[in-house]
């Protein structure tokens, strides 16, 4: 069922090691481990010297093992009853889902609206340092399309939450292997392969993006201390 929701990525060893001086021992959460940034992001975690300890918080147990991996798996209805152990340096929220796995909209907003938002009151009121989440490119509360009015929605809620730190990462077409590959997805990858070399100056934020990008792009923002709301764009995860 895991086959491929786990996929390891080219990490930059060099870039690793350069870093073991500075060594922090952090801790961090991650929910929606399983799809394609966030099992991307769990791989980096793992491997990082930064993190001491990585929690996941499931639905099913994922198929790995790792001295510093610790899962929770639960019903996500329930979340606030698991409050206590979210608790450390940064919570990354990579929750989301699609038409085709959730055609039932009032269950598609509680994925992508809901349990993210409470996930970062949660972390608020315990003190985290940082709250990472995932949006879309084009996110606008008063956009007419479902998706982009519902992950806008999001952005703005969580902005009021007054969070210490808050970054949001608005990925445009993303790539990479998911544990179920719809067939438009297919055919919207081959399509962009064509057309992103077309896409230059202000329209580069619309290029295809990998989802080992954005999650490289998250790992790197959580070893930064500034704090505030910070907003990236496809174009500038790929600069990050």
């Amino acid at each position: 069922m895991f086959k491929h929701a786990i996929f390891i990525p080219q990490f930059n060893y060099a870039y690793f090691c350069a870093l073991k001086p500075t060594i922090m021992a952090y801790k961090a959460i991650i929910a929606g481990a399983s799809g394609l940034i966030g099992s991307n992001l769990v791989n980096i975690l793992l491997e990082a010297p930064q993190y001491a300890e990585v929690l996941v918080i499931v639905r099913k147990e994922l198929p790995i093992q790792h001295k510093k991996l610790v899962q929770l798996v639960i019903n996500f209805d329930e979340l606030h009853k698991h409050a206590e152990v979210i608790k450390g340096h940064a919570v990354f929220s990579c929750l989301g889902t699609t038409k085709s796995q959730t055609p039932d909209k009032k269950l598609y907003r509680k994925i992508d609206y809901d349990y993210p938002l409470q996930l970062a009151q949660i972390a608020k009121q315990n003190g985290v340092d940082q709250y990472h989440v995932v949006t879309a490119l084009g996110a606008n509360k008063n956009s007419s399309t479902f998706y982009l009015k519902l992950k806008g929605e999001l952005e703005d809620e969580l902005q009021k939450q007054e969070l210490k730190t808050l970054h949001i990462y608005q990925p445009s077409m993303l790539m990479g292997e998911r544990e179920r590959n719809h067939w438009l997805e297919k055919i919207a990858t081959g399509i962009f392969k064509v057309i992103d070399p077309l896409l230059v100056g202000g329209l580069k934020k619309y290029r295809s993006i990998k989802g080992a990008t954005v999650a490289h792009a998250m790992f790197k923002k959580s070893l930064e201390s500034a704090t505030g709301t910070f907003i990236y764009t496809s174009d500038k995860i790929h600069t990050i």
